[in-house]
């Protein structure tokens, strides 16, 4: 009996493999995880963000000859981080591995990882940038600096060294993913680490080294959005929680705005009125918000079509009425006397920012 047909062990090693538009990598993927853990009895978990190439029907195309395969497919919900830590919670293996589904990593790796868990270490992580590793061809020059410099950002945070935490690829106990899940964000593509930041204790942590590849087929789902994404992450987990990931998100999505706002009011002046130039500046820095916070912020519940026009005025009028409660309120602690500009001007603008998170979240983008 072919040794994909015999009835399956137990799996000792889940692999999570989360997905959008991979279809092309499936098959591929599957018969290196059949090579690669001879001797292991391993399970494949794809979790698919409803991909329209056919991803999840294709999972399950295989699913049927080989027990070994599962697929879920998650309809409404979208974003690596989540669809890793569902995977993981719906095997009951005692161990599980993280793997992109684009073939990049290099999944001779695994046994190496799963002896150094086994051994004891709570962790072990797929490393560039241990000896023996490398990036290879798998990044740009320009995603491999912005890669070192997120790296750089998050040891400072970090209990524990490691050299790579920015991968994407690792094996962990199940006993840890079950302990650091309440504390997750669920938000962005750096989920190891998120769990890294949010284990009750410092984990045993070894890293085993694998040369990163080049995509041999798909699209890369990374953009410079991502960017924003980690630094929402990394300020979540400075503040202990205290702040919705979503308002940090929403606020540099607002200081990009700023940005945006004084380059085109530089412009602007040159030709208009300053009153004429603010109110373009305005409007040009609201809409940059506007499409920001749709693409990133807001991304599980991303407007489409009709509803993202409509969603426009919308926000439009909230952002609108935000301007008028910031002159309003800085406005009167001015002249009453009980600030300086400084400070009044401080307390308008943190107005504005709550009233428009809030009121954005209720209505622009309300939860479908």
């Amino acid at each position: 009996m072919p040794r994909a047909m015999r009835p399956p062990l137990p799996a000792e090693l889940a692999v999570v493999i989360p997905c959008y538009n991979e279809a092309a990598n499936v098959a591929p993927l599957v018969a290196a995880l059949d090579s690669a853990l001879v001797g292991i009895a391993w399970e494949a978990v794809f979790v698919d963000d409803d991909s329209p190439d056919g991803t999840a029907a294709e999972a399950r195309r295989l699913a049927a000859a080989d027990p070994r395969i599962r697929a879920i497919r998650r309809v409404g919900r979208r974003g690596l981080a989540s669809a890793c830590i569902e995977g993981m919670l719906a095997t009951s293996a005692p161990f599980i591995a993280v793997i992109d589904g684009d073939l990049q990593h290099d999944e001779a790796a695994l046994p190496a990882m799963l002896a150094a868990v086994r051994a004891g270490a709570d962790i072990a992580i797929g490393s560039r940038h241990v000896e023996g590793g490398a990036v290879g061809e798998g990044l740009s020059a320009i995603r491999a600096r912005v890669s070192g410099l997120g790296g750089w950002a998050a040891r400072l945070l970090l209990p524990v060294p490691v050299s790579d935490p920015m991968s994407g690829f690792f094996l962990l106990r199940r006993e840890v993913i079950e302990a650091a899940a309440p504390r997750l964000t669920g938000r962005g593509f750096k989920i190891l680490l998120d769990i890294l930041l949010s284990s009750r204790r410092v984990p045993k942590v070894a890293e085993i080294p694998y040369v990163f590849r080049a995509r041999t087929a798909g699209e890369s789902k990374l953009d410079a959005l991502v960017l924003l994404d980690f630094a929402g992450l990394l300020l979540d987990k400075w503040f202990g929680g205290l702040l919705p990931l979503r308002f940090i998100g929403f606020a540099l999505v607002g200081a990009v705005g700023v940005l945006v706002h004084l380059a085109v009011l530089s412009m602007a002046v040159r030709t208009l009125d300053f009153a004429a130039a603010q109110w373009v500046a305005t409007l040009v820095a609201m809409t940059a918000n506007f499409w920001l916070n749709n693409s990133l912020t807001y991304r599980s519940v991303r407007l489409r079509g009709r509803a993202l026009w409509r969603g426009l005025v919308l926000f439009y009028l909230v952002c609108g009425l935000g301007a008028v409660a910031n002159v309003g309120i800085s406005s009167m602690l001015l002249q009453e006397g009980r600030a300086g500009w400084p400070l009044a001007g401080a307390a308008g603008a943190l107005l504005t920012g709550v009233w428009n998170y809030a009121v954005s979240s209720t209505l622009v983008w309300r939860a479908r």
